[in-house]
C-alpha cells in the first residue's frame, strides 16, 4: 500500500503532539482534502480527485450466509484547477472563493456517484442536475439561517442596544449560538452516525499519509479523527470573521443590513479560507495550536471514531489518487494555485 515516499522507510510519527482526543497528529501538511459521503469518502490530490464507496453486500447465494460487507467501488478523475490557468485567481482571498467552488463542484459529483452506488443496478443512477439544485437549496437555506435570520433577530431590539457595536456584537453571539445549535442537532440524528464515521476515517487516513506510514487500517487509526484543516473548523471562522467584517457597516437601514450579509459570505469565505491554511500549515506552533483549540472540539461533533473497515474505504480512495500522482513530494511547482481542505 501507498503512503511513504518509493525507496524510504516509513517515517516514525510525531508522538508528542497529539490533538484534544488525544490522538496522534502529523506534523507536516499535504494537500490533500476530502469529505464524507454516503457509506465511503472523496479524497482529492493536486491533479486527481477519487471516490470510495462501500457498495451494499450481495445477496446470499443458496443457503450460504449473506456476506456482512459489499465491495468497495473506488473511481478516480483528472482535476485541473481553475487556478493553476489563470494568475489573478490566485490573489489572497480570492483564491479561497474559488477554491470553495470547485470544490463543491467536486462535493456534489462525489454525492451523486455514492447516492448510485447504494441503488440497485437496474435503477437509473441520480443526476447531476438533481444534486446540484440539491446543494443550490441547502446554500441558500445556510445563508439565510446562519446570516439573515442572525441580523433580522438583532434589529428587532436594535434601538434598545443604542450602539453600532452592541448591535455586531450581539449578532455575532446570535449567529455563533445559532451554528453551534445546528451542529448539536446534526450530531444526534442516528442517521449521520455513519457519515460522520466515515468523516472521521477521512481525516485519520489523510493524517496517516502526512505522517509518512503506510496506509493500513491500523496504521491510520492511531491518528487523531480531528484535523487542521477540516470543514468544521473552517465554518467556525466563518462565523467569528464575519463579526469583524461586518462592525465597520455601522447600523444602515434593515435592507441594506440584509443585503450586506448577503453579499459579505464571499469576502467572509475567503478570509476564513486564509487563516484554516495557514493553521494547516503552522500545526505544530504552540499559539496556533491555541487558536484551532475550539474548531478542533467542534469535530468531536461531527466526526466519529471509524471501524476498519471504513478506514478501508477511505484508505482505497487515496490510494486512487496515490495511483496517478503523490501529493506534497513532487515539488513546489504542483502546488501552484492549489487550495484544499480536509
Amino acid at each position: 500500500m501507498a503512503g511513504a515516499p518509493p525507496g524510504s522507510a516509513p517515517a516514525a510519527p510525531d508522538t508528542e503532539t497529539r490533538l484534544p482526543d488525544g490522538a496522534l497528529m502529523a506534523s507536516r501538511d499535504a494537500p490533500i482534502g476530502g469529505q464524507a459521503v454516503l457509506e465511503g469518502v472523496m479524497m482529492r490530490g493536486v491533479s486527481t480527485w477519487a471516490v470510495a464507496v462501500r457498495k451494499p453486500p450481495p445477496e446470499a447465494e443458496g443457503d450460504g450466509p449473506p456476506s456482512p460487507e459489499g465491495p468497495i467501488d473506488v473511481r478516480s478523475f483528472p482535476l485541473v484547477s481553475v487556478l493553476k490557468r489563470h494568475r489573478v485567481l490566485r490573489i489572497p482571498v480570492v483564491r479561497g472563493v474559488v477554491a470553495l467552488g470547485e470544490s463543491l463542484t467536486i462535493g456534489i459529483r462525489a454525492l451523486g456517484l455514492s447516492a448510485s452506488a447504494q441503488l440497485p443496478e437496474e435503477e437509473a443512477e441520480i443526476s447531476s442536475g438533481v444534486w446540484a439544485g440539491t446543494v443550490v437549496v441547502a446554500l441558500a437555506l445556510a445563508v439565510g439561517l446562519f446570516f439573515v435570520v442572525p441580523v433580522g433577530l438583532t434589529s428587532l431590539i436594535k434601538h434598545q442596544l443604542g450602539s453600532s457595536v452592541l448591535f455586531w456584537l450581539v449578532e455575532g453571539v446570535v449567529r455563533t449560538s445559532i451554528f453551534l445549535g445546528y451542529l448539536v442537532v446534526l450530531s444526534r440524528l442516528r442517521d449521520l452516525r455513519r457519515v460522520f464515521e466515515y468523516h472521521g476515517a477521512e481525516h485519520k487516513t489523510i493524517a496517516c499519509y502526512e505522517a509518512d506510514q503506510e496506509l493500513t487500517p491500523a496504521n491510520a487509526a492511531r491518528f487523531s479523527r480531528l484535523h487542521p484543516r477540516c470543514g468544521t473548523s473552517f465554518l467556525l471562522l466563518v462565523m467569528v470573521v464575519a463579526i469583524f467584517v461586518f462592525a465597520p457597516i455601522g447600523l444602515p437601514a434593515w435592507y441594506w443590513l440584509v443585503a450586506t450579509r448577503i453579499l459579505g459570505v464571499p469576502l467572509i469565505a475567503g478570509l476564513s479560507f486564509e487563516l484554516i491554511r495557514l493553521a494547516g500549515r503552522y500545526r505544530r506552533k504552540r499559539w496556533v495550536r491555541a487558536v484551532m483549540w475550539p474548531g478542533l472540539q467542534l469535530q468531536k461533533l461531527t466526526t466519529r471514531e471509524p471501524d476498519p473497515s471504513e478506514l478501508e474505504v477511505a484508505i482505497a480512495a487515496l490510494e486512487a489518487v496515490l495511483a496517478v500522482e503523490r501529493p506534497g513530494q513532487s515539488g513546489p511547482d504542483e502546488l501552484l494555485g492549489v487550495e484544499v481542505v480536509a
